[in-house]
């Protein structure tokens, strides 16, 4: 059950990055949600967690740490997929 949850945890974070970044696109990306949210979350919730000495206990700075790890997971992505776009045309 922790890791369904930690996958639900991720799309959701992962969708709430998109809508931060891709303010001007409509709809949501489900599977960049699933891998920015999940990347996100365990590169920055882990991190900020034991950096602000949580350990791996769900707290708020996990959270925070989540969701900015999927905002730049996310702002990557969109720079990435811009720039190969802009080098075919």
């Amino acid at each position: 059950m922790l890791i369904i949850g930690m996958i639900l945890f991720g799309l959701l974070v992962g969708a709430a990055a998109q809508l931060i970044v891709d303010k001007s696109k409509g709809g949501i990306d489900w599977s960049l949600a699933c891998a920015a949210g999940i990347g996100g979350s365990f590169v920055g919730g882990l991190l900020v967690s034991l950096f602000a000495g949580d350990g791996l206990a769900l707290r708020p700075s996990g959270i925070i740490g989540s969701l900015a790890g999927a905002i730049i997971v996310t702002a990557a992505w969109s720079w990435w997929k811009s720039r190969a776009a802009s080098s075919v045309s």
